[in-house]
């Protein structure tokens, strides 16, 4: 089972015949290993490339572990940033020479100090594993819950945001777009850059990282998939509680970021 997912950095996918646009990602499943770097003369050698003359041939590499990941530090001068994508500025240091520091964060993003700037790239961390039931005589192995969810994470907000109408009115089956839910989530100060893409991505996670939903051959155009996505989502998270009327309390007012009307003048 796959623990980690790596996105490469340079954007879409770059597969012959691929025009989805989508970044190209590595799974990685417990105790797999890449390396990353500037990779050796002509290409190959690691997994992940950074294409900097100021970054090492091989640079580092990150392991898989069962809910979290190690990076190390191949660099004897510089030391490597790992950012909280979901946090407020929130990081960590791994230092020049650093072997397997441990990451917790679900979503990070790998940055190495390069001549044009910064290198870097994406690692998440879908499979987190939080408690769930355990035998009475403490036997055994635990139980692991099969949808790990962070409701504190931005992508746990846009799965309330679209459940939001048919927690309120169960009779309601019209579902939001994704524009609806990036207005939605907008006021609250996580979500003040909130962009259409960013909606969409975390759609993605959601139905193919965490929820695991089987949704990606299904005939219909963009729009038609993307419709049918959002409502098997809606749809599982709903059925089996994963979202529940007390999460409405995660969401601004409904009148929160709408402009106050002008009073009227003397």
């Amino acid at each position: 089972m796959e623990t980690i997912i790596v996105q490469l950095p340079g954007g879409a996918a770059r597969s012959a015949g691929d025009e989805t646009g989508r970044p190209e990602l590595l799974h990685l499943g417990p105790g797999d290993i890449v390396g990353f770097g500037r990779g050796l003369p002509g290409g190959g050698g690691v997994d992940i490339v950074l294409a900097d003359p100021g970054i090492s041939r091989r640079a580092g590499q990150l392991e898989a572990a069962g809910d979290y990941w190690r990076l190390s530090n191949f660099s004897r001068s510089v030391s490597y940033a790992v950012e909280n994508l979901e946090g407020a500025g929130e990081y960590l240091t791994v230092a020049p020479g650093r072997l397997g520091a441990p990451v917790p964060f679900e979503f990070a993003r790998v940055v190495l100090p390069a001549l044009t700037g910064n290198a870097a790239f994406k690692v998440f961390a879908p499979q987190h594993a939080y408690l769930g039931e355990q035998s009475p005589d403490g036997a055994g192995e635990q139980t692991v819950h099969p949808f790990a969810l962070d409701p504190t994470s931005k992508y746990f907000l846009v799965l309330v945001a679209l459940c939001e109408p048919r927690l309120r009115d169960p009779s309601d089956t019209a579902l939001p777009g994704v524009g609806d839910i990036m207005e939605r989530l907008r006021p609250l100060e996580a979500c003040r850059d909130l962009t259409r893409s960013a909606v969409n991505y975390h759609i993605d996670y959601l139905a193919f990282a965490k929820l695991r939903l089987d949704v990606a051959d299904e005939p219909g155009a963009d729009g038609a998939r993307t419709g049918a996505k959002r409502a098997r989502l809606a749809s599982v998270a709903l059925r089996f509680g994963l979202v529940r009327e007390e999460h409405l309390a995660l969401l601004p007012s409904r009148g929160a970021g709408r402009p106050a009307p002008q009073e009227a003048r003397a």
